[in-house]
């Protein structure tokens, strides 16, 4: 282990010690700190989507220390330790790549993701088998993933069985006749939980759209906010250049300026 790891390790257990810790940190469970966890994973993300390096060094370091965190809770449980959460991962890497640390052999990455994917559905069905579960190809899909991402990952894994649309034009098929369900239900002044209802459908069908066309849903919607806020911003710097306030002009003016902006932001 590096020196640096040591010293973080023990960076946390001083602030979680009992007499002289941090009482913020001490209180803390595992319940309390996963919000910061996800958090900081998707911190990463932006870091990266940024292409600012001195950021991901510095995220990827408060991401690291979501894991000593957790890793120092359960061994103050008995559980386990940093080492363990590090030899788990090291071994599972050798044993999930076979033509690398041994003597299995891989032509092209899509072989070595069908590999990859065989090796964890075998496991999942292991787990469930041990736990008395039935195995079923939508074990492991966390639920607290994002829910477009979620739905994708649901739809990739009923695929593998054939529970499938052949073809992408299917899946716009069945993206109008959800859109059209929707209609009637605002149309019939339908309950919120009925529109929340037909809604999710929708989403769930744009997600297999996406899986279709090999987008990821969240980073196609994370670039549509991107763009909004870009443009959006240029709309209000536009009224301020000339000292008025966005919120006093007519919605079309917006919508022109908006036009304007799109533009010039693509």
């Amino acid at each position: 282990m590096s020196a640096e790891i040591s010293r973080l390790i023990k960076v946390m257990a001083r602030l979680r010690d009992p007499q002289s810790g941090c009482p913020w940190d001490i209180e803390q469970t595992f319940d309390t700190i996963a919000p910061y966890t996800i958090e900081e994973a998707y911190e990463v993300a932006d870091a990266i989507a940024q292409k600012d390096m001195p950021a991901l060094k510095e995220e990827l370091g408060d991401l690291l220390l979501q894991v000593v965190y957790h890793a120092r809770m359960a061994e103050e449980d008995g559980n386990f330790d940093f080492d363990s959460v590090a030899k788990t991962i090291a071994d599972k890497m050798i044993r999930r790549h076979p033509h690398v640390f041994g003597d299995d052999s891989v032509d092209t990455a899509d072989a070595q993701t069908a590999n990859w994917e065989a090796q964890k559905a075998a496991e999942r069905a292991k787990k469930a088998k041990a736990g008395g579960q039935r195995p079923s190809a939508i074990d492991g899909v966390p639920l607290p993933l994002p829910a477009l991402t979620r739905a994708e990952k649901l739809t990739k894994r009923a695929a593998r069985v054939g529970f499938d649309w052949p073809d992408v034009g299917q899946v716009f098929d069945k993206l109008a006749e959800e859109t059209g369900e929707l209609r009637t239900e605002i149309d019939t002044g339908a309950s919120t939980d009925r529109l929340e209802d037909e809604l999710g459908d929708m989403l769930f069908c744009i997600a297999n759209l996406a899986r279709h066309l090999k987008v990821d849903p969240e980073e196609a919607l994370r670039r549509t906010n991107r763009k909004f806020e870009l443009r959006f911003r240029a709309v209000e710097d536009s009224f301020t250049a000339e000292d008025r306030d966005i919120a006093d002009a007519p919605l079309e003016e917006m919508e022109e300026r908006w036009q304007v902006a799109k533009t010039g932001a693509r």
